[in-house]
């Protein structure tokens, strides 16, 4: 029976055809915020589909959506796949979708083929792993895991000063569960690659061994607003000149520590008006590194590039890191089951770690954890543009369903 257990390629791609709709733009993207509307209707669809397959749903305290097959075994902690269905404003179709419907996929298989795994196996909707409305990224997940509180994940607030928890609650996805109250046995996440390395390099699987360490910050500049005409330059207290001249000195540093990067992500001009001096700058920066002591001497140097520019400028500065993802290593047995289920499958592999931020790296800290990366066209991600074949689809699924199999397999001794 093992032998059989293969995916249905073409159901996946239309699936992840079919749930694009929800949010969907005129570039062939998709906008699809957390805790929206169509948040709300590919969560109402999601959850259809997994009960059609006899599945129990169940959602927590924040959102975070878990549809459960029962094992032959269910005192076992269940083996778990998945990642979100929310995007950026201005997302791609496979970003973190395709690893709950490539879950979901490999869920109906196991399902068709009448496959009785030993423990049970669970999909997994992370809320809110964007960030993109609210801050921090990967909110939910960070609940879950213990890095953040319930209650800060309910007053974090977008830009419009919308409340987590009010959406949660408009939008009927806040659950009774408790966040991190499951307890998990493992947790396989399929995901684009969001970068150029597999496709450079003609491989199909990446076996993700771990995720950089990442910072989020955010700096206010403040100066006077003032008339364009009628203020000479050397009495200008201009902040948007200083934003930009750290915001140089942001992008040296990621130059300088390279593979780590460094990048100013969103700007407001304030008050942005042609004939007005800017008197208030905010913006934002993210640095990555795999090692935590050059993500410690990045953030020395950034914070060096504000003192160097601002105050002789006559500018002030406020500044505070808003998150912390410190660098993660993956559990070495489920690595092991990734690489043999690319190996089964028969696809050119190599290890990576992973530059950009995902659900598992919180989920590591309370569970045996990896991922799986397909290659995405050109490396390009959050972006309507964003682009993976149909093949690169199925062979992700397809390894995702062989590694949890085996790690099944080896539960059972």
């Amino acid at each position: 029976m093992l032998a059989n257990l293969t995916i249905d390629p073409q159901r996946l791609w239309d699936t992840l055809m079919e749930t694009a709709r929800f949010g969907g733009t005129p570039k062939g993207g998709i906008r699809r915020l957390t805790l929206s509307d169509d948040d709300k209707r590919v969560r109402d669809w999601f959850k259809a589909r997994c009960e059609a397959l006899g599945c129990t749903v169940t959602v927590d305290e924040v959102g975070n959506m878990f549809a459960r097959r029962p094992g032959r075994n269910n005192d076992l902690a269940p083996i778990c796949m998945g990642s979100h269905l929310d995007t950026q404003p201005t997302g791609g179709k496979f970003d973190g979708v395709l690893g709950v419907l490539g879950a979901l996929e490999a869920m109906r298989t196991l399902h068709e083929q009448g496959y009785e795994t030993n423990a049970p196996i669970e999909i997994v909707n992370w809320t809110n792993e964007e960030g993109s409305r609210y801050a921090p990224a990967m909110l939910a997940s960070g609940v879950f895991a213990g890095v953040f509180t319930t209650d800060y994940a309910y007053e974090r607030e977008d830009r419009d000063g919308v409340r987590f928890l009010a959406e949660l609650e408009r939008i009927g996805y806040r659950g009774s569960e408790k966040a991190g109250a499951r307890k998990l046995g493992a947790m396989f996440e399929l995901h684009i690659e969001q970068g150029p390395i597999l496709e450079d390099e003609k491989t199909m699987v990446g076996v993700v061994t771990g995720v950089q360490g990442m910072r989020w910050y955010e700096v206010t500049v403040t100066g006077q607003d003032a008339h364009t005409g009628a203020t000479p330059m050397y009495l200008r207290k201009n902040a948007l000149v200083g934003a930009a001249r750290v915001i140089e000195a942001i992008d040296a540093i990621g130059q300088k520590h390279q593979p780590g990067v460094a990048t100013v992500g969103l700007i407001e001009n304030r008050p942005n008006s042609r004939n007005v001096i800017p008197g208030e700058v905010f913006f934002t920066i993210d640095l990555r590194h795999p090692d935590e002591a050059v993500l410690d001497v990045m953030e020395q140097e950034f914070r060096a590039a504000l003192a160097a520019n601002l105050p002789a400028l006559g500018l002030a500065h406020e500044e505070k890191r808003i998150w912390n993802s410190p660098a993660v290593k993956f559990a070495p047995e489920l690595i092991d089951c990734v690489r043999h289920g690319a190996g089964k499958a028969g696809f050119p592999m190599r290890d990576i770690v992973s530059g950009a931020g995902h659900d598992a790296a919180y989920i590591a800290r309370v569970a045996p954890t990896t991922m799986v990366f397909v290659p995405c066209a050109g490396g390009l991600s959050h972006n309507e543009a964003e682009s993976t074949s149909f093949e690169e689809c199925a062979a992700g699924a397809q390894v995702l369903l062989n590694a949890v199999v085996e790690y099944d397999r080896r539960l059972a001794g």
